[in-house]
C-alpha cells in the first residue's frame, strides 16, 4: 500500500483487512491516510508486540475458544484496539476485550471509538484494581491480562489482578518503578556499611538498579504461582528506554524455589516493607 506525502511517495504496509480508520484515531496514520517517519516507528512497534502476543492468544482459544482479555492501566486503549483490530474481530467471534481505567475521560473516549469502527466486543469500565477483582461487570474467567506501560505499582496492580483471576497468560511492559527506588534510598546508610550498598550509592544508580530490581521481583512474583516467565526485549533501544516486556503463563511450575529466592532477595535488599507487594 503507498501513502503520499508533501513531496514525495512513500510505502507501508498493512496487515490484510487492518482498520485504517482505527490507525487515523490513533495518529498512526494522518487524516488523509498518509505516513511519516514518527508513523512508520509506531506502526513497527504495533506489529512487533502484536507477533508476541498474537501467539498467546492462538494458545488461550485451544482452551476457550471465546477469549477473555483485560487490559489494566488501558489509558486511550491504545493495545486493546490493536489486539481486537488485528485479531479479535475475525479469529476470535464471541471474545471480549475489556479495557480497565481510572480516568472516566479516556473511558468514554474509548467507548465512543468503538462504537464509530463497530468493535462490538470491546467494553470499557472506570474502575480501580482493586474494584476490578471483585466487579460484577467482568467474567469471572480472566484469560488474558495486559499492562502496558502502566505507571510504577500499576504493574504490580495488574498483576494482582490476574493471580486473583487466575489467569492463563499475563502479558506487561513495565513503566516508571519508583516504589524498590524509594525504599532503597530509605535504608542507603544502612546498606552502606557493607560493599553491596554501593550498587545504589548513586541517585542515578538507585533509580536504574530499583528500576531493575522491581522487575526481577516481579519475574520471581509470577514463577512464584506456578508460571513460566519470559523477559525480552520489546523494541529498540533507540525507540524507547520502556523495552522491557515480560510474558506469563501459568504451567503449575514448582513454586517453592522462586518464592524462597523472592524471600532472600527482599531481605538482602532491605525491601521486607514491600514483602505484601510481591507476594
Amino acid at each position: 500500500m503507498k501513502a503520499k506525502g508533501d513531496k514525495k511517495e512513500k510505502s507501508y504496509e498493512l496487515r490484510p483487512g487492518q482498520s485504517v480508520e482505527l490507525l487515523k484515531e490513533l495518529h498512526i496514520l494522518t487524516r488523509d491516510g498518509a505516513m511519516n517517519q514518527d508513523s512508520r516507528r509506531k506502526l513497527k512497534q504495533v506489529y512487533h508486540l502484536f507477533n508476541f502476543i498474537e501467539p498467546l492468544l492462538v494458545d488461550a482459544q485451544q482452551a476457550h475458544p471465546e477469549i477473555h482479555l483485560v487490559d489494566h492501566g488501558a489509558g486511550k486503549s491504545y493495545l486493546g484496539f490493536i489486539l481486537y483490530d488485528l485479531f479479535f474481530r475475525e479469529r476470535a467471534p464471541g471474545s471480549t476485550v475489556w479495557g480497565i481505567e481510572t480516568r472516566d475521560e479516556l473511558v468514554t473516549r474509548s467507548r465512543e471509538l468503538a462504537a464509530r469502527l463497530g468493535f462490538s466486543g470491546m467494553k470499557f469500565l472506570n474502575l480501580s484494581v482493586a474494584d476490578s477483582i471483585v466487579s460484577p461487570e467482568l467474567p469471572e474467567r480472566i484469560d488474558v491480562v495486559t499492562a502496558l506501560h502502566a505507571c510504577n505499582t500499576a504493574t504490580d496492580d495488574a498483576i494482582r489482578f490476574a493471580l486473583a483471576k487466575q489467569a492463563k497468560t499475563i502479558v506487561l511492559v513495565p513503566c516508571c518503578q519508583a516504589e524498590v527506588a524509594a525504599t532503597l534510598r530509605k535504608h542507603k546508610a544502612t546498606a552502606l556499611t557493607n560493599a553491596l550498598g554501593e550498587v545504589w550509592r548513586h541517585p542515578i544508580h538507585t533509580r536504574e538498579f530499583g528500576s531493575h530490581l522491581t522487575n526481577v521481583l516481579r519475574c520471581l512474583q509470577l514463577q512464584a504461582h506456578g508460571y513460566e516467565v519470559t523477559v525480552t526485549e520489546l523494541t529498540g533501544w533507540e525507540h524507547s528506554m520502556k523495552n522491557e516486556l515480560i510474558i506469563a503463563v501459568d504451567r503449575k511450575l514448582p513454586a517453592k524455589k522462586p518464592a524462597e529466592r523472592l524471600a532472600e532477595l527482599l531481605a538482602t535488599f532491605g525491601l521486607e516493607d514491600l514483602r505484601e507487594r510481591f507476594a
